[in-house]
């Protein structure tokens, strides 16, 4: 999360609607790497379409899992506590991508379509009044669950997006 200006939306709807845009729009750049036979290509960091987009299945997983139903995080995404302390992320991400890094597109793409279909059903049965409340009861600064939410879904989705569009 940046400590920038963000767009928080109104509503329930605004908030599906914009999910909804960044998830076909990267969809879209996705299709055209299918289509160029691109998806396992790895760029100048090793990392192909297919890595980012296990990643993001990974963070949709962790916001569902940890963010959502404040279950521990080693156990929501599998490793062991010494991996998740702090939230490191130059722990996180690498162990993520080893996991993944060996799996076809295929399947990463399966399992990317079945959690953000997870993740739409659960925002669906969340009411918009429960993503507004503090993440934590903890939290010093109160940050809403919806945060959380925009950084793992059209921050994310768009972050990645520009990433793949690099590499057609």
């Amino acid at each position: 999360m940046s400590d920038e200006e963000q767009w928080i939306p109104g509503s329930k709807s605004e908030l599906m609607s914009a999910i909804e845009r960044e998830w076909k729009s990267l969809m879209e750049v996705v299709g055209k790497l299918e289509q160029s036979g691109k998806l396992s290509m790895p760029d100048e960091g090793g990392w192909s379409p297919k890595d980012n987009l296990a990643h993001l299945a990974e963070w949709m997983n962790i916001l569902m899992g940890c963010h959502m139903d404040k279950r521990p995080s080693h156990e929501v995404m599998g490793v062991g506590a010494e991996v998740t302390e702090g939230w490191d992320m130059e722990r996180i991400n690498p162990a993520l991508f080893e996991r993944n890094r060996n799996r076809s597109a295929a399947d990463v793409l399966d399992e990317l379509r079945r959690v953000y279909a997870e993740l739409v059903e659960k925002l669906n049965v969340t009411a918009f009044d429960e993503l507004l409340k503090p993440r934590r009861a903890d939290d010093p600064e109160k940050r809403p669950l919806l945060l959380w939410v925009l950084g793992d879904t059209t921050e994310h989705f768009a972050e990645h997006r520009a990433t793949l569009e690099k590499m057609l």
